[in-house]
């Protein structure tokens, strides 16, 4: 007979291969079922108190019955919870969809189940064998121009992408130093949160904010609210024709994994005229690792494929981009998030 501790300690059962596929084949209508939670705010109704169905339906003027089979769907999984007085309760997952979470997920998964992301998603073939971009065969124009034209798209995609920086802002700041950076431009930094994490931990670097004037007009808030827009200054502008001159260090987190290696190059000369002769570059990406090894940056590659003519790149690719835009790859600090820091120099 087990003891209990034997029991406890005992490894799940492993699933048979047809149901871990079936598992993964049905991902997509999780993220669905999570993207209308995350809109429907159910998280921040729940931070308070557990609900039953009835009082939630009511409160977001939803189908009872419908909502029940999301909900429990998702409680399967470990996104949220049904007690035993039927009612539904945050657990640690559901509880990252909160808005006033401190690392909250909420804005980017929403932004993933969007409908012109899932239009991309559903002309994946295309991509795959022309090597096109989906968003320019769903939309004929690229995802930057097409969030310039659709205000509340590109917000939504910016709200994302401060939302998935939540995490990844701390882990950053601990793994790179920063102190020795005078002026530090956050090139096509969004909202500027990572720009302010990093100011706030190293209170004599100054800093330029860098990106498109739709995204710029949005930034002031929170630069505010972090107690750093006096340290910053915003430039907007396309950042392919210039960027801010004058910098020490340019950051780029999530910009060079959206273009191909030709936008990037001209990217990456544009910094080389701008900045200091002594300036650094520092990419902050996923690296793709190499072989079978599971990662993030295989799955996010995917998106790239289809919203945009990007990609995730691996360590060589990174040093091969690098070096033909007349810098070396000095060196990569992996962070506690999935991110790097990928440093570099003129050559």
């Amino acid at each position: 007979m087990n003891t209990p501790d034997e029991v406890a300690n005992a490894a799940p059962p492993q699933m048979p291969p047809d149901a871990i596929l079936m598992q993964m084949v049905f991902g997509a209508l999780m993220q669905q079922c999570i993207c209308v939670v995350a809109k429907l705010g159910i998280a921040d109704l729940l931070a308070e108190k557990p609900h039953t169905v009835a009082e939630l339906a009511a409160e977001t003027k939803t189908h009872e019955p419908s909502l029940n089979r999301v909900l429990r769907t998702l409680a399967g999984a470990g996104i949220f919870a049904e007690n035993a007085d039927r009612k539904f309760e945050l657990t640690p997952l559901a509880a990252l969809l909160r808005s006033e979470a401190p690392n909250s997920m909420r804005d980017f998964a929403i932004m993933m189940g969007e409908d012109w992301n899932w239009r991309n998603l559903g002309e994946l073939m295309h991509c795959v064998k022309t090597g096109g971009s989906a968003q320019e065969k769903v939309y004929g124009m690229g995802s930057f121009e097409y969030f310039t034209q659709n205000a509340e798209a590109g917000e939504i995609f910016n709200r994302a992408m401060t939302s998935f920086s939540l995490a990844a802002v701390p882990a950053i700041v601990e793994a790179y130093d920063f102190s020795s950076i005078g002026k530090l431009v956050d090139v096509g930094g969004g909202h500027g949160l990572l720009l302010a994490g990093i100011l706030k931990a190293n209170p004599q670097v100054q800093g330029i904010l860098s990106d498109m004037p739709y995204v710029i007009e949005g930034a002031g808030e929170l630069l505010e609210k972090e107690g750093v827009s006096s340290r910053v200054e915003l430039a907007s502008g396309d950042i392919f024709q210039s960027v801010p001159a004058g910098g020490d260090a340019y950051m780029m987190k999530h910009i060079i994994h959206d273009w191909d290696d030709e936008h990037c190059t001209k990217l990456l000369r544009n910094i080389g005229s701008a900045m200091n002769e002594s300036g650094k570059v520092l990419i902050v990406e996923m690296v793709v690792p190499e072989g079978n090894e599971p990662s993030p940056s295989k799955i996010l590659d995917i998106q790239m494929l289809v919203s945009e003519r990007g990609k995730e790149r691996t360590e060589d690719e990174y040093r091969k981009l690098l070096e033909a835009s007349d810098f070396k790859l000095t060196r990569i600090v992996p962070t506690k998030s999935p991110l790097s820091v990928i440093e570099s120099e003129r050559a």
